[in-house]
């Protein structure tokens, strides 16, 4: 089993203003280090010849989406909290509103499966309105892979 990941982010400004500028830089070598974590499988690009272009959704115009799966909850744990980028989380209330309710959910996938956008936003909903369960988690409340292999979207993902 991978560790899927989504995370919401609630944007200040627009993403192309001047208050932004500074993380947009960012974007280019905070993208380029999770590429190379150990552990790291996949992530969602919105362009694979600009590295700093944002996903382009459904989900509103200030909404920033970052969508990634890991081989597992320690090697995603490592990229955030113990690599520089940590440094530029540090730093989100200068880019981001704080959002009231989840922004971020992780879940197990059958390895080789690459969700889709709408998976990773129905997992948030379940999130904020089941709570923590092995289909939807967060760092606080996580699971182990062997308590979601054997649930039902496990077991159709992997036909």
């Amino acid at each position: 089993m991978h560790l899927a990941e989504l995370n919401l982010a609630h944007l200040r400004a627009p993403i192309d203003s001047a208050e932004l500028a500074e993380f947009v830089a960012l974007l280019e070598p905070i993208n380029a280090l999770a590429d190379a974590a150990p552990g790291f499988v996949w992530r969602m690009k919105e362009s694979e010849t600009d590295p700093t272009a944002t996903v382009v959704h459904d989900y509103g115009d200030h909404l920033l989406v970052n969508f990634s799966v890991w081989e597992s909850l320690e090697s995603l744990w490592n990229y955030v909290y113990r690599s520089p980028h940590l440094e530029v989380l540090r730093r989100r209330r200068e880019w981001f509103l704080r959002m009231a309710e989840p922004y971020m959910v992780m879940w197990w996938i059958p390895e080789g499966h690459i969700p889709s956008l709408a998976e990773g936003m129905a997992r948030l909903e379940h999130l904020k309105a089941e709570g923590p369960s092995p289909a939807a988690f967060t760092y606080k409340d996580s699971y182990d892979s062997s308590e979601a292999a054997n649930l039902p979207a496990a077991a159709e993902a992997r036909k």
